[in-house]
């Protein structure tokens, strides 16, 4: 008996709901940290940006102010690195870090960083994915059981096909976002000190402790989506063999 327990929810899909919830409070309490250490060389979050901008030959893109906390990002199409209230003008180590890391994706841009141009690729297939394929697959799925399911079966199995190709993409979305993440934290703290902002190795890895739990929330959201699209196709499959 199973007590009516959704087995594949709980194998596929708590396991990234509660990493998530931990990356979550990791990336508050650890930017609450070091957002109250000041760095050395006094360098804002801004004037960090655009000092390693400098050193990797970027002067094409615009360093702007964005409201909110933590909503930094840069903007490929535009060329434009958007920091937060919480990065602009702080000379928190915390900061600095996240500045740096908005910057790497700038210079990944730069450079030609092929998993970054593939995830842009992927990005309508992301929005399409993530919406319409769960609805479609489960659409199917409930087709599946109705009065019509015998004589329609092969539009059916069509349909569901169809939202289980479009989630796939969608999934694939957050597998691409890793590396890309992963890899601009990576030139975030190797640059840092190379073009001197920081200037000892405590302020480095004060901001790697920032970034590592920053990249875990890609972590736990890549694991969710390969976890939800497992999900639901093993809902797909257990009804087709039951059918």
């Amino acid at each position: 008996m199973n007590y009516g327990i959704d087995y594949t929810y709980v194998i596929f899909v708590v396991p990234a709901l509660l990493l998530s919830m931990w990356a979550s409070a990791a990336v508050k309490s650890r930017f609450a940290k070091y957002d109250r250490v000041p760095t050395k060389r006094g360098v804002t979050g801004a004037q960090a940006a655009a000092i390693l901008l400098r050193a990797n030959g970027i002067t094409d893109v615009k360093i702007a102010h964005i409201r909110g906390n933590l909503t930094d990002n840069y903007n490929p199409t535009k060329k434009v690195l958007s920091l937060s209230d919480a990065t602009f003008s702080s000379t928190s180590i915390a900061a600095v870090g996240v500045a740096a890391h908005e910057t790497g994706h700038a210079i990944q841009h730069h450079v030609g960083y092929f998993p970054l141009a593939f995830r842009r690729m992927l990005v309508p297939v992301a929005n399409l994915g993530s919406r319409l394929g769960p609805l479609l697959a489960v659409a199917g799925i409930g087709f599946g059981y109705s009065a019509y399911a015998e004589q329609y079966l092969p539009i059916f199995q069509l349909i569901t096909n169809i939202g289980l190709l479009l989630f796939a993409g969608s999934t694939l979305f957050y597998l691409v976002t890793l590396p890309v993440e992963f890899n601009a934290s990576w030139r975030a703290l190797k640059i840092l000190k190379g073009a001197g902002v920081f200037v000892d190795r405590t302020e480095v890895e004060g901001a790697r402790h920032v970034l590592w739990a920053a990249a875990m929330t890609y972590v736990a959201s890549a694991l969710s989506a390969i976890g939800s699209f497992l999900r639901l196709f093993l809902l797909t499959r257990n009804r087709r063999s039951r059918g």
